[in-house]
Parts: C-alpha cells; sequence; structure tokens
C-alpha cells in the first residue's frame, strides 16, 4: 500500500521566509465544493472558500520526519488533546450507524491539519471520494513498496489529476531493502512468509509517516478479511502505532467504511463515475504489491488474492496487526475440542479421519482404494466457501471406489500437517492414491465440482 499525503485547498505562500521569491504551484480546488471559513454554517459552504496559509517546512520541530512535505501543509483547525481510550469508545458507539460521509466529516472537522487518509491505489478511493464530498480540505499518503504494479502507479495519476491533489509517497528505508534482498533474494517471502518483507517495505515507512499525525483514516471494512477485521469499530485509539505526541493513546484510527459492504462501495464508486484501477477488470479485488496480489476467481473471497500460498491469519501485511487478537484468526476455535464454530463438511459421504487414521494412509504403500482428504479448519472462510462443493463431490464419488475424507488440521494438529501432509494454507487437497505412499497435493485455486473432479479422475 502506498501512502499518500494531500490538500483539496489551493496552496500559497511561501515555504520560509528566506524563499519570498519562490512561487509555488497551485493545486486546484477539488469539484465545486469549497472549503469554508470557520464559524461559517454549513448552509453556506457553497458560497464560501477557506483562507489558509502554509506553514514553514519545519515550523513544528516536532514534525521533522512528518510524511507531510511542504506541498501538503494546508493549515486546518488543530487538535492539542491526546486521545483517550474512553472518549473514542463513546464516539464509536455514537457513530455506529452513521453513513461513511458522515463519520469522514467528523474525523476531518476533530483533527484538521492532524489526520491523512491512507490511500492503496484499490477501492479505498472511497475514501478520497467522501473526503471530497465534505467540502473540507484533506490530505492522504500512500506506502511505495517499489513493487507495485504498473497499473497501481498509473492509478494513482489518475486520482491525483481526478481530484486535483497531491499524493504524498512514503518509502521504505533503502539500506534495510539492499540488506534484505541480498541476503534472501528477492522472493524469500514465497518460503519463509511475508511478514519480513512487508515490515521492512511497509510497516516502518507507515510508522515514520505516523509520526507526523495525531490520526489516520483507513479503507478497512469487517468483511474484508476472515477473523481478522470483524470487530473493528468506525473510530478507536490505534493499538500499534504511536502519533505526533508518542506514547500509549496518541494516535487515533478512522475505519469509516467498517460496517459498509463491499458491494455497496462498488455502487457507490460507480454512481459518483469515480477512477478506480484497472486492475480491478482483470479480477483483482484486493490489491497489494505485484509479487504477493493476484485475481481471485468467483466465489473466493477477496482476500484470497493476497499472499495466497499462506493460511487465512496470516493475510494481514503488519498496516493492522492491531486487529489480530490471538496467534490465531479465531482464538476461540483453534484447539481441537473446544471449537466454538460449528463443523463442515458434514455429511455420510465424507470420513472424518483422526490423526491416527491419517497416520495410517501416509503408511499404506498399498491401498485398496484412494482416498480424497481435505485439511481443514472449520473457522476459516475459504473453507467454508468450498464446502458446497465438496460435499456434492463426495455424493459423485459415492459407490465410485474413491474414498472422499477430511481432517482438522488446525490447533495442535498444524504442526503435523505442515510437517507431513503439505499443508501451506487452508483449505489443503490431498490424493493418496491406490498404489502410492506419498499423498498428491491438489495444486489448483478452482475448488469448483467438476475441477476438483478432473484431479480425481486424472489420478485414481
Amino acid at each position: 500500500m502506498a501512502l499518500v499525503f494531500t490538500s483539496s485547498s489551493a496552496i500559497h505562500g511561501s515555504l520560509s521566509s528566506s524563499s519570498s521569491s519562490y512561487e509555488q504551484p497551485k493545486v486546484s480546488q477539488l469539484g465545486t465544493f469549497q472549503p469554508l471559513d470557520r464559524p461559517q454554517l454549513l448552509s453556506t459552504a457553497l458560497n464560501s472558500r477557506r483562507r489558509s496559509t502554509v506553514k514553514p517546512l519545519n515550523a513544528e520541530p516536532k514534525r521533522n520526519d512528518s510524511i507531510v512535505p511542504s506541498a501538503a501543509t494546508i493549515v486546518a483547525p488543530e487538535v492539542a488533546e491526546k486521545a483517550e481510550a474512553e472518549e473514542f469508545e463513546k464516539l464509536a458507539k455514537e457513530l455506529q450507524n452513521a453513513s461513511p460521509l458522515e463519520i469522514m466529516d467528523k474525523a476531518l472537522e476533530k483533527f484538521g491539519d492532524d489526520i491523512a487518509i491512507a490511500f492503496s491505489g484499490a477501492e479505498d478511493v472511497a475514501l478520497i471520494e467522501y473526503a471530497h464530498l465534505t467540502g473540507r480540505p484533506f490530505r492522504v499518503f500512500s506506502l511505495d513498496t517499489g513493487r507495485l504494479n504498473p497499473e497501481t502507479y498509473q492509478y494513482f495519476d489518475a486520482v491525483e489529476r481526478h481530484y486535483g491533489i497531491h499524493i504524498e509517497y512514503m518509502f521504505p528505508d533503502s539500506v534495510e531493502v539492499q540488506a534484505l534482498v541480498r541476503s534472501k533474494g528477492l522472493f524469500s517471502f514465497y518460503e519463509d512468509g511475508h511478514q519480513e518483507c512487508c515490515r521492512v517495505r511497509k510497516v516502518r515507512p507507515l510508522r515514520r509517516a505516523l509520526k507526523g499525525l495525531r490520526a489516520w483514516i483507513t479503507g478497512q471494512r469487517k468483511d474484508q478479511s476472515p477473523g481478522t477485521r470483524s470487530e473493528i469499530p468506525v473510530v478507536q485509539v490505534d493499538p500499534s502505532f504511536e502519533g505526533l505526541d508518542g506514547g500509549a493513546g496518541s494516535l487515533v484510527k478512522w475505519n469509516p467504511v467498517a460496517n459498509v459492504d463491499g458491494k455497496d462501495i462498488w455502487n457507490f464508486l460507480r454512481a459518483m463515475n469515480v477512477p478506480v484501477n484497472s486492475l480491478h477488470s482483470l479480477g483483482y479485488v484486493s490489491i497489494g504489491c505485484e509479487p504477493c496480489t493476484r485475481p481471485v476467481l468467483p466465489g473466493q473471497h477477496e482476500r484470497e488474492g493476497r499472499w495466497w500460498w499462506e493460511d487465512a491469519k496470516a493475510k494481514e501485511c503488519g498496516l493492522h496487526k492491531g486487529n489480530i487478537k490471538d496467534e490465531s484468526v479465531n482464538a476461540a476455535a483453534q484447539t481441537n475440542g473446544t471449537a466454538t464454530v460449528a463443523d463442515i463438511f458434514d455429511t455420510k459421504d465424507i470420513v472424518t479421519l483422526s490423526r491416527p487414521g491419517v497416520e495410517n494412509l501416509l503408511k499404506l504403500e498399498d491401498r485398496r482404494e484412494p482416498w480424497l482428504v481435505v485439511l481443514y479448519a472449520p473457522w476459516c472462510q475459504f473453507c467454508q466457501a468450498m464446502e458446497g462443493s465438496y460435499v456434492e463431490l463426495a455424493e459423485k464419488l459415492a459407490g465410485s471406489g474413491v474414498k472422499v475424507g477430511k481432517f482438522r488440521a488446525d490447533g495442535d494438529q498444524k504442526a503435523f500437517a505442515q510437517q507431513e501432509l503439505q499443508l501451506g494454507s487452508f483449505p489443503t487437497i490431498l490424493f493418496f492414491p491406490k498404489h502410492s505412499s506419498n499423498p498428491i497435493k491438489y495444486p489448483s485455486e478452482k475448488r469448483d465440482v467438476d475441477s476438483l473432479l478432473a484431479f480425481v479422475n486424472a489420478l485414481r
């Protein structure tokens, strides 16, 4: 995700008192909405213009490493008070049923120049549109990891032109990137997980960016990621990062579209004729770095296109690690025998395998019949999404000589499944041939009945 700051107001003034002869380029006004002079009423918003001044670049020593350069230092009302968790918990309840536009307006009103929108180049452009519609000045930032798709860079340019803004990009530390690539190569994340690369290219640049702010605005939605985002409030004290004043409670995080369904976001973008990333038309929904993002298939969850080689609980890059309350997606559903979620793949045609049963399958070199086995976790939305097709497949294979089974591979069984059963992510589907001791892993993300049946027919 690239982070950027911008303002919807025209920029005027000089960078410092010693550079009065330097004429700063102007930024076009956003749409027909004119910022208003405080304390004028909203009814006069379209007939008045907010007058702003530009701070000298180093006016505030604390902001030396702020992500906002001179082109985005429009002064808006400042808030000196430090965030208190109780205050924002109360505010979150008050705004629980508010529209994204109302929430955005409240955020910009409360924090003025000390808040910015985090823009990733995907459907969170809706945040910029909402900010534009409030008529208030706003700022946008983005993280340029150096590994984004060309289409994303082109999209950034299109958004800047559409809204007449400048996005401020944060970049990773070149020395850290160089050390990582030289020691582990360009694609180490495929082998040992994406967290290290994301930490260098995204989390640390974000940390530097947020140290110059008192609040930030994200495009997180509850329906985006299984388990990790289901409880996010519309506003909260950020549990992971520090803001301008430093320390706990120094940064507030706003999530205006937390309660909005993805389809409603897209309806809004179409209705407002907002530019979108061309990758969306190619099947990309959630868009990140090029090596770690791919299109999703019909029926797949949008986050399944991110870090697809890892299981569901890993599908956060660290920018929103505060969403994860435990080491797992659903702490109550990770240990066999203590799950609070209903089991899946329940049918007479699917055999429930225990650990000894799977170990016996691994030992047999001359089986009487082949087996198709899914390694799953009942809390995993990707497993839940394929339940219908897997049950239908089992019905079709009943009496065919192929046994269909399931093995719950989370909790205490996860280490065993990773070491012995090729588990990389949930669900993992294995075929145990009749005359071979080694199981064959289903390589495709297509989990419809026809695709799974073709896999079985090719091997039995």
